[in-house]
């Protein structure tokens, strides 16, 4: 179909009313790997008025579907400044946002469109949103265009904030921009009365690295209000050596694994298995032994420790598994755990631990939830080494435990398991082994037919 009648089509659609119909020709007509320039050379300027109205035809009264495909053909007009045609495009996008008639939904797509043109009319467009809207999902966009404009907003957000209306979306669309230029208008609001607002430059604050920053994310590990502290805390597990200078962050996190929130428990678990060092590994341990420690955060250190993938962090968790007086459930997440372990010589002391721990007399090793747990571990881990006490597990008389265990050992190595099996079949057993090694074969037999 050529342009022409593609050109045709799109006006007929617009006639009766069928936008979904306008929108495919609009899409074809202005979509392609050409650049926009080159697109737009095909038409005269007639015929770009034409297709920028029908272009807001859509926008205005299609469906959300519709609009959302509609919203990426506006840069086609015109990218930058320097493009005559630029301000046809800004210019009726920004009217429709000044219109209180206009449905939100397009307003809400005018806003997302404009964010994709760098130009100090739209920026002052969004700035307004921000300051006169109720539309707090328009509020929300004009945050998000503004920083996908970036740092020329940099300016224009930095005089928002000395207004109390519009110093929360300043800091979020600050926030949002990630640039360094950023770094000092935040640390300026680290103290704001707001507590949004501070946790919001906080969190911001975290994706720079510095000792100045890190000393002010220390600092607000003691602000009043939870969700700063959170934000502190996670940020603070993502620093550097270079980062922390002469801070040590370790001893400033390891209190906030008693804070008075869950949440900040939980996170600070996080952190300190980020940072991964031997103080934090004790840190972590520190509290897990301390039988006052809630079992959700107790499961939430266990996969901490796990996830620094030390061989110190596993000693903890097998003394703790044969010492402590934990809760099944911290000692079940503690073995599933375990078989998650990527690193080879981890698999190999973690696989030593569940053996371990399979031959303790305990009523947590004697559970037959335990068993099947301690069973898919090995099988994950992947140490042969446990292809034959796993073919004694077959001696259990929980089903589910032998079938774990033929799981299990199929994925240790199928081969060599099954003629472990096949010779062990030929051998004196006890009547419980015999009979688990027969169900194991036989059930090999049925799958590998």
């Amino acid at each position: 179909m050529s342009y022409q009648e593609l050109l045709d089509q799109a006006q007929h659609a617009s006639q009766i009313g069928d936008w979904a119909l306008l929108s495919q020709c609009l899409q074809q007509l202005l979509l392609g790997e050409e650049t926009p320039t080159a697109r737009c050379s095909r038409f005269t300027d007639s015929q770009t008025a034409s297709l920028l109205d029908l272009v807001f035809q859509v926008l205005r009264f299609g469906s959300f579907p519709e609009r959302w495909e509609i919203v990426k053909l506006f840069p086609t007009f015109g990218m930058d400044a320097d493009d005559s045609q630029f301000p046809k495009v800004i210019a009726p996008l920004i009217d429709l946002l000044q219109d209180e008639d206009a449905d939100p939904d397009a307003q809400w797509f005018a806003v997302r469109a404009l964010g994709e043109f760098n130009h100090s009319q739209v920026i002052i467009a969004l700035i307004e949103v921000l300051k006169t809207s109720d539309n707090e999902e328009l509020k929300e966009m004009a945050v998000t265009a503004l920083a996908q404009i970036g740092k020329p907003t940099i300016p224009v957000l930095v005089e928002l904030l000395s207004d109390d209306s519009t110093r929360l979306f300043a800091v979020q669309t600050l926030g949002h921009i990630r640039h360094s230029e950023t770094i000092p208008v935040l640390l300026s609001v680290v103290n704001d009365a707001d507590a949004q607002v501070r946790a919001i430059a906080v969190e911001s604050l975290g994706s720079f690295h510095s000792p100045q920053i890190t000393n002010a994310l220390v600092q607000a590990l003691s602000d009043r209000a939870t969700p700063v502290r959170r934000a502190a805390v996670s940020a603070l597990g993502f620093c550097t050596p270079d980062d922390m200078g002469d801070i040590d962050v370790v001893a400033h996190l390891h209190p906030l694994l008693r804070d008075l929130n869950i949440e900040v428990c939980c996170q600070s678990a996080i952190a300190l298995s980020r940072i991964g060092t031997v103080e934090a590994i004790e840190a972590l341990s520190d509290v897990l032994r301390s039988p006052h420690t809630p079992e959700r955060l107790s499961i939430e250190i266990t996969r901490a420790l796990v996830w620094t993938n030390q061989p110190e962090a596993l000693n903890q968790i097998h003394q703790a598994l044969s010492g402590l007086a934990l809760r099944d459930g911290v000692r079940l997440e503690m073995v599933t755990a375990l078989g998650r372990l990527d690193d080879a010589v981890l698999k190999g002391l973690a696989t030593q631990i569940l053996l371990d721990v399979l031959n303790q007399d305990s009523s947590f090793a004697k559970s037959a939830t335990v068993r099947q747990a301690i069973a898919l571990s090995l099988g994950q881990l992947g140490d042969q080494c446990a292809i034959n006490p796993l073919i004694h597990l077959l001696a259990d008389p929980d089903v589910g435990v032998r079938l774990h265990v033929i799981s299990a050992l199929k994925m240790l190595d199928p081969t060599v398991a099954h003629q472990a099996l096949a010779d062990l079949s030929k051998t004196e057993l006890p009547a419980e082994l015999r009979e688990g090694v027969a169900i194991a074969l036989q059930e090999w037999n049925i799958n590998s037919a």
